[in-house]
């Protein structure tokens, strides 16, 4: 006759104990960030030392943690962000004469606001439990800000639109040579107006 073997029973008990030792090991030892702020930045054109800014020439934005936004010191509606920081940017506040001088600028010319749009600066601040969507909606209005004043140029110089030309430039169809009188042109209409962005470490309360 066969010998039947019945089979080892396997101590659920003791697995689960393993299990659960294993468990409370990993809570113990795993470092869990709770940090609810952000520290999304677009790629630097400064940094703090790098340049010495005066007080005219720097346009200060900053987020709260209710994700109020604040330009220079008073709250406002977003959708008129982008109108203030052009309004800074493009106002030509060198007089006449003075080296520096922005012969293209259509701004207020206010001797309180910055200089020319290369002295022109944007400092964005956000508090450590600002919201994300928030931060990101700042910076895309700063940067169409930018998109603004550069279109103008373009439409002035080319008759074309800075973004047309910009999106041309990465066609995988235009020629070398073309690519080439595209890139003189971006890189004229950079010039006028260079996005210069100042974005500091995120803020605690």
């Amino acid at each position: 006759m066969k010998n039947h073997r019945n089979p080892q029973e396997v101590n659920a008990g003791s697995m689960a104990d393993i299990a659960f030792l294993l468990l409370i090991f990993f809570l113990v030892t795993t470092t869990i960030e709770n940090d609810a702020g952000l520290n999304r930045s677009m790629p630097p054109n400064i940094t703090d030392n790098s340049v010495d800014i005066k007080e005219r020439n720097l346009f200060e934005i900053s987020i709260n943690d209710a994700d109020l936004i604040m330009a220079e010191g008073d709250i406002i509606d977003p959708k008129n962000l982008r109108e203030k920081v052009i309004t800074f940017i493009d106002n030509g506040g060198l007089p006449i004469e003075a080296e520096g001088y922005c012969n293209y600028c259509k701004g207020n010319r206010f001797a309180d606001s910055s200089e020319n749009p290369d002295k022109a600066i944007i400092s964005i601040k956000a508090q450590r439990n600002s919201s994300y969507p928030v931060y990101v909606a700042v910076q895309n209005e700063v940067i169409a800000a930018y998109n603004d004043l550069r279109d103008r140029e373009s439409l002035k110089l080319y008759n074309t639109p800075y973004k047309t030309i910009y999106s041309d430039y990465y066609d995988e169809e235009i020629s070398e040579d073309k690519k080439k009188v595209l890139k003189e042109r971006l890189e004229i209409i950079r010039a006028l107006y260079p996005q210069k962005i100042l974005e500091p470490e995120t803020v605690n309360n």
